[in-house]
């Protein structure tokens, strides 16, 4: 089967990432998947929260924000910061984000630190929480390296699945997944072990088996986006 862009069921769109994009962050890359990009920043600061002195917790925090441009997508969305607060969606997947990149990371050894993640969207063409998570865990990685803060315990990747037409598709574009029978994100480590799986059934309930199937396609695709990570962070 061809998809709306050539690909096949198993293959990637093509993924490129562009290390130290921004000047100032420790951390900074920009994530292409195909027409998504994805700018990821993390930055380092000598404070934890409130609440982890409050409950005398020990060692640092990761979090993430996420936001996207107005005019990332084809019609131009009002920015959030006008209407006061932040959307459903993206107070979601802020919330992923930050989960997924504490799973990368030794919050004892990072020290009485915070590492912030901004994850800016500033074309999208589906999959931006898992460009988003991606990009992310290697900005995060490479501030840790540059500061000589052993924190950084391994990669994390991000990679959307989904039953198209019954035949199950990695790494959807925006067509493809508006039109999904079965939607997914799926986020894991590189040792293999799952940190969260999103899934949903838009037109009818999906089977174990065609759940094993998605999984594994995840599987096969984040391999190739951690080949892509270490590639970038042992040069940086």
């Amino acid at each position: 089967m061809t998809r709306c862009d050539g690909r096949t069921p198993e293959q990637l769109r093509e993924w490129s990432i562009i290390p130290n994009y921004l000047k100032h962050p420790a951390g900074s890359v920009l994530v292409s998947c195909g027409n998504t990009r994805v700018i990821c920043a993390a930055t380092l600061e000598d404070k934890v929260p409130q609440w982890m002195k409050n409950q005398k917790v020990a060692g640092g925090w990761v979090t993430g924000e996420y936001g996207m441009l107005p005019s990332a997508t084809g019609e131009r969305v009002k920015r959030e910061a006008s209407s006061g607060k932040q959307s459903g969606r993206t107070v979601e997947i802020q919330r992923l984000i930050g989960r997924s990149l504490r799973m990368a990371t030794d919050l004892v050894a990072l020290g009485e630190r915070t590492c912030l993640v901004d994850c800016d969207v500033i074309d999208a063409d589906g999959g931006t929480r898992c460009a988003s998570i991606s990009g992310g865990a290697l900005a995060l990685a490479m501030a840790c390296k540059r500061n000589d803060i052993p924190a950084f315990k391994e990669m994390v990747a991000a990679v959307s699945v989904g039953i198209v037409n019954g035949v199950a598709m990695l790494d959807l574009c925006y067509e493809e997944d508006s039109a999904a029978e079965v939607d997914m994100n799926v986020v894991m480590t590189e040792s293999g072990k799952l940190i969260e799986v999103q899934g949903t059934a838009e037109d009818k309930p999906f089977s174990r088996s065609q759940l094993n199937e998605l999984l594994d396609l995840a599987g096969h695709g984040a391999k190739q986006i951690f080949a892509l990570q270490r590639s970038i962070l042992e040069n940086c």
